[in-house]
């Protein structure tokens, strides 16, 4: 009878991991070497283009000034079939096109000179004057933990003026914003509305994005939301929350639209989705009073050269550390529950003592930020203290939402007229009374203690309220612009200062840090087992397109969402192998966990444990908070395992091998290099300082054996 294949000692098999690698081998890969070019804004007669080596965005100036051509350098895609409008306003219920050129009859394709046969419309904004700068920092962001980009973006910056010729809008002034950034194919774009009349305006919308786009796919038949859309081009807006720990689900903005007036097209209803406008839905009515400023969402438009989903990750963890360069924070911390002082202050010493860098108090524990009592805060001011005397970090966990406060403060339902229909069923409205003290109870807590890391859970997940007395918002239509305002502001506010978020909700492009890998709390509360074999799933699928700082796992120390002894880790000298593998999986992919309880360890044996993972970690660390390479997802019946690579530096790459069987594998893989920017030869490292070289294969591959024992993981590095 034959043996199924796990029980035999060795087996050999090759994996092909194909890579778009063909369409770059021969020139310049951006993701690999770093591009000479910086980023230009130059005008040349008529014409003002941006270009920075990877991407050119070309404006004509006259008649009005529009968008003539938007190309990818790198794969020469050029992304305009039709001239639009820069921007899009609705004021005062008038809809109104700010730039843009009229008259353009053949709408598949944008010939060269079309523009001199176009018009301007007398209703339109007119271009009239634009200023060139060096980009400045979105956020004024202070950086207190260990991270891997220090650095602020660099690049230039473009603002166009536009007025408007009616009597009506005359003192309406409107720019567009563009950064070019140096090195990445990205541009960022926005709009600000200023007020110089005497009399406020009704902003009813503001799309500050319009764009033509070439279809994706011919289809005869079919409607828009069963088509592609543009891969490209990526969009991304500080405008997300939906508690999905995923972008794509969480935008509030991206709208893809039929283009009626393109007749031209396949689709015999005129119904292709190739019309790209960005605003938020829900956002239909603010007022802007004399002398105020309306800015827009910010739209980040990267420029896409493949399908491959590993390469358009690697290029949207590189837009990240770009645009968000806090995201690369990576504090070591442990998520206390506690119930008084002594456990706190016994925390930080285990810490000192293992070498973690920070104490977060979890929920449950003793910890209140909402207290603002004189003996809460000194209080948490001397544990701070205690902390920083240690060169410990010390955070805490505060709840905004998904809590009931009163009927005067949570949310007002447009439907029924009372508190209830919120994201969480009832929550409170940051433009309440009770939410702009929550604003400030945080701030004073945050300057009178000096803690270091603000664990925001329940974000404001974008709620609208039909209150009219709430003094943060007028009412339905601009409460969720309003509460967005609020906590965006908080999240400067707090950068500024140097304190560190995590928040479960997509606002990393507004200054938080950390957001979960994508989970389902009650699988903590299964047997070990499986949450090992679960947890490098969720690592595997949740830095697919986050950088590992960008995300957080989960260890239960002690019980949570309930579970039996089977579940957790204490007493933590009795599980020390599954503490060990537990650690090695999260600080292996460069990925933080809440390891929640009251102590990081119990014995010395523990603590030693603890110990040398940390050291294995920090000594690594560059490479591990580098970007992974997936391999092969865990699925409880072969190895599994992903690849940091890291082209800049002397460790190209670290790989992570685990066996969740009970029997010894070896096996053979096409291990795909191409990342780690090696093109001859390769030399990998095991675990025991062991060094081999490989010749690299023309598809930038090597065969590569490795063996794991049963139930356990191996290493090895890349040089």
């Amino acid at each position: 009878m034959k043996k199924p294949h796990f029980f035999l000692l060795k087996i050999t098999f090759t994996v092909i991991l194909i890579l778009p690698y063909m369409l770059f081998a021969q020139k310049q890969d951006w993701l690999l070497q770093s591009i000479q070019q910086k980023a230009v804004i130059k005008v040349q007669g008529q014409n003002i283009i941006l270009d920075n080596g990877l991407l050119e965005r070309v404006f004509v100036m006259a008649p009005n000034l529009a968008c003539v051509k938007f190309t990818n350098l790198t794969n020469g895609q050029e992304l305009l079939r039709s001239i639009e409008p820069e921007a899009k306003v609705v004021l005062n219920n008038t809809l109104y096109k700010v730039g843009g050129l009229s008259g353009q009859k053949e709408k598949a394709y944008l010939k060269l000179s079309t523009e001199t046969s176009l018009y301007k419309n007398d209703a339109d904004f007119i271009f009239t004057n634009y200023t060139i700068s060096d980009i400045t920092p979105f956020i004024n962001w202070k950086a207190t933990t260990w991270l891997t980009n220090p650095n602020q973006p660099t690049g230039k910056a473009i603002t166009l003026d536009f007025i408007s010729n009616l009597p009506s809008l005359r003192n309406i002034i409107i720019k567009v914003h563009y950064e070019l950034y140096d090195g990445i194919p990205l541009l960022t774009k926005w709009v600000s509305i200023e007020n110089n009349s005497n009399v406020s305006i009704k902003i009813n919308r503001v799309v500050n994005e319009v764009l033509g786009l070439v279809e994706e796919e011919s289809a005869v038949v079919g409607k828009p939301e069963e088509m592609k859309k543009q891969h490209g081009i990526y969009f991304e807006t500080n405008y997300a929350f939906n508690n999905a720990m995923r972008y794509d689900i969480s935008d509030q903005t991206t709208h893809w639209k039929i283009d009626s007036s393109y007749t031209s097209q396949v689709n015999y209803n005129f119904e292709t989705p190739c019309l790209l406008e960005i605003y938020p839905e829900k956002a239909p009515g603010i007022d802007l009073a004399p002398s105020e400023t309306l800015k827009s969402v910010r739209t980040n438009e990267l420029l896409m050269d493949s399908y491959d989903r590993q390469r358009r990750g690697l290029m949207l963890k590189q837009m990240y550390r770009t645009i968000a360069p806090w995201t690369t924070q990576n504090p070591i911390f442990m998520h206390l529950v506690s119930k008084n002082d002594q456990e706190v202050k016994n925390a930080i010493d285990q810490c000192v003592a293992t070498g973690y860098e920070a104490v977060i108090l979890s929920f449950g524990s003793h910890l209140n930020m909402e207290d603002s009592a004189t003996l809460n805060i000194k209080k948490w001011k001397a544990l701070a203290d205690y902390a920083h005397q240690h060169k410990i970090l010390l955070g805490g966990y505060s709840l905004f939402s998904s809590r009931r406060i009163s009927d005067e403060d949570d949310v007002v339902d447009i439907k029924t007229g009372k508190p209830g229909g919120a994201f969480f069923g009832n929550a409170p409205c940051f433009g309440s009374r009770w939410g702009l003290g929550y604003r400030d109870k945080i701030k004073y807590f945050f300057t009178q203690t000096q803690f270091d890391i603000w664990e925001n859970d329940g974000p404001y997940p974008g709620d609208v309220c039909a209150s009219t007395t709430h003094p943060g918002h007028k009412g339905y239509d601009d409460s969720q612009w309003k509460q967005m305002e609020i906590q965006k502001e908080l999240y400067h506010w707090l950068n500024e200062r140097g304190v560190y978020i995590n928040a479960p909700d997509w606002y990393f492009l507004d200054g938080t840090h950390k957001t979960g890998l994508g989970y389902r709390e009650v699988n903590f509360s299964l047997p070990r087992p499986q949450q090992k074999i679960i947890n490098r799933q969720n690592i595997y699928d949740g830095t697919l397109e986050k950088i590992p700082s960008m995300a957080w796992g989960f260890v239960p120390l002690t019980k949570y969402q309930g579970g039996g002894e089977e579940a957790v880790l204490e007493p933590l000298s009795e599980h020390l192998n599954d503490y060990e593998q537990l650690m090695m999986q999260y600080y292996g992919a460069g990925v933080q966990a809440c390891y929640r309880g009251p102590r990081l360890y119990d014995t010395e044996s523990t603590r030693a444990l603890v110990a040398k993972t940390i050291n294995w970690y920090k000594k690594y660390r560059t490479i591990l908070n580098a970007d992974l390479i997936q391999l092969r997802r865990a699925d409880g019946r072969d190895w599994d395992g992903w690849m940091h690579v890291n082209p800049a530096q002397k460790e190209k790459g670290l790989m992570m091998f685990f066996n969740p069987t009970n029997q010894p594998i070896t096996r053979t893989i096409a291990l795909p290099l191409y990342y780690t920017g090696l093109t001859k030869v390769a030399t990998i490292i095991n675990a025991k300082g062991d060094a081999k070289k490989y010749t690299l294969n023309r598809d930038y591959t090597i065969d590569f054996t490795f063996t794991i024992e049963p139930d356990t993981y191996n290493w090895f590095v890349i040089e």
